[in-house]
């Protein structure tokens, strides 16, 4: 039972994640006393399982400071400037200026044209979007950028009509056909993908957070398709999928360009707080990286980024956004949101050292997931409630009455569903990593422990 023995687990280094989606972080500016970019940069690409960043602008300081980092990175236009991008010629003028003298040493991925634009109550702003997105392509195919760098822009949910329940969701009147199906008409065209604002957390009720938490919950049946959905993100992105499906471009990947839960907020607000902030980030990176997919669209992993990497104390509005950092200004962390990578010591009896050797494979090349005795035991029920809110997974040994019921501690009962997930998705190394609480190993957990040797992904 592999239960039995995780008091005698060894405790591992955290690694970079390697899931499919790739996780990102959106790196805003506005508060004050904000470390330099440089620090930022380094910090990033060293201490990080981030291998993305998003900017909201284009700062050259900051294109500079990302150079030889290996992180991709999304430059944004401003809302303003998008109606200036209909003139080829000003297209032409901003990509030799703000992106070409970059690209070299930096890896920028994509520009960004305006954020939520098409929510915006402004109809120049609005026909100017497909335009300006293909003068920058235009523009980029001169520079020879084309190739590495692509062109999109994030929507807010408010561009649908409908999202409830997933399967009828569809684009709102008169922006579907004008605005929306030329837009996914050019993301085929140059292989880009359609980037959505996803935030369970607004619209959030005391009756619905656990359904926002990625917590054990009853779900939303879909009545349309006889789906059933167990957490909010899923719905979210099921619903811009079947909009998408509805106008013939249901093939167009979808990105996850923001999401995030606040730690701080008005009295009024429900569900802010650090504690659900850590636990929302870190499902989300979990699951949308875990490659299970959504109900719609399944056995695939999302890319996403976190928004955002620090608090930023000069935003308007309620005190939530301004509370969405993963850290405050001087580089301490709001709360642990799993996402550093600097090694912890692990210990075998008297023996202490703080480096993992990759383990050579077992000689039947089986390999099983074990939680990490260090983990902290909320973490790991939240691991359990994941897994066996999945719907088909059979959690039932660990039930009351059920053959590995005890013992009845977290960290056995963690030990089962965690490494009943894994072999039940194919055993790839991102589906033992659990927000990093998860490692994989190469010796029967049932066996003898002094011979466990540990894989690091």
């Amino acid at each position: 039972m592999i239960g039995t023995l995780l008091s005698v687990l060894l405790s591992v280094s955290l690694v970079k994640c390697t899931d499919a989606g790739g996780v990102g972080v959106t790196y805003g500016t506005r508060g004050t006393t904000l470390p330099p970019p440089a620090d930022v940069a380094r910090f990033l690409a060293r201490d990080t399982i981030f291998d993305r960043v998003r900017l909201l602008d284009a700062d050259p300081r900051a294109l500079q400071a990302f150079a030889d980092t290996g992180l991709a990175v999304d430059v944004t236009v401003p809302n303003g400037d998008v109606p200036r991008l209909v003139n080829l010629a000003f297209a032409q003028r901003w990509v030799r200026t703000r992106v070409a003298p970059f690209a070299e040493a930096t890896n920028i991925s994509r520009i960004l044209v305006g954020n939520e634009v098409i929510s915006q109550a402004n109809r120049t702003l609005l026909l100017s979007l497909v335009p300006a997105m293909q003068n920058l392509h235009t523009a980029l195919v001169t520079a020879s950028l084309h190739r590495e760098i692509m062109v999109s822009t994030p929507h807010s949910l408010e561009i649908l009509s409908a999202s409830t329940p997933p399967s009828a969701g569809q684009f709102r009147d008169g922006y579907d056909k004008a605005i929306v199906k030329p837009l996914l008409r050019f993301l085929r065209a140059t292989g880009a993908p359609f980037m959505v604002n996803a935030y369970p957390f607004y619209g959030l009720t005391s009756d619905t957070l656990d359904y926002a938490l990625f917590r054990v919950n009853a779900g939303v049946m879909d009545e349309g398709s006889g789906l059933l959905y167990i957490n909010k993100l899923d719905a979210q992105l099921d619903a811009v999928h079947s909009a998408m499906r509805r106008l013939g471009f249901g093939d167009v990947d979808v990105v996850v360009a923001e999401t995030g839960w606040p730690s701080a907020g008005e009295y009024w607000e429900v569900g802010v707080g650090a504690d659900l902030a850590r636990d929302y980030n870190k499902n989300a990176i979990r699951h949308l990286g875990s490659g299970v997919g959504t109900p719609l669209m399944p056995n695939r992993a999302f890319e996403l980024s976190i928004f955002s990497l620090f608090d930023e104390n000069l935003k308007p509005g309620p005190v939530s956004e301004r509370n969405f950092g993963l850290y405050h200004a001087d580089m301490t962390p709001v709360y642990d949101a799993g996402i550093l990578t600097a090694p912890q010591e692990v210990v075998v009896g008297p023996v202490v050292s703080t480096k993992v050797t990759p383990a050579p494979e077992a000689a039947e090349g089986r390999r099983w997931c074990v939680a990490k005795p260090a983990a902290d035991e909320v973490v790991l029920q939240e691991n359990i409630d994941f897994v066996c809110g999945q719907g088909n997974i059979d959690c039932g040994a660990i039930r009351p009455g059920g053959s590995c019921y005890d013992p009845n501690n977290v960290q056995a009962h963690a030990a089962y569903a965690m490494n009943l997930y894994f072999q039940s998705n194919g055993q790839h190394a991102f589906d033992c990593d659990f927000g990093q609480t998860g490692v994989v190993t190469t010796v029967d957990p049932s066996k003898n422990i002094s011979s466990l040797s540990i894989q690091s992904s």
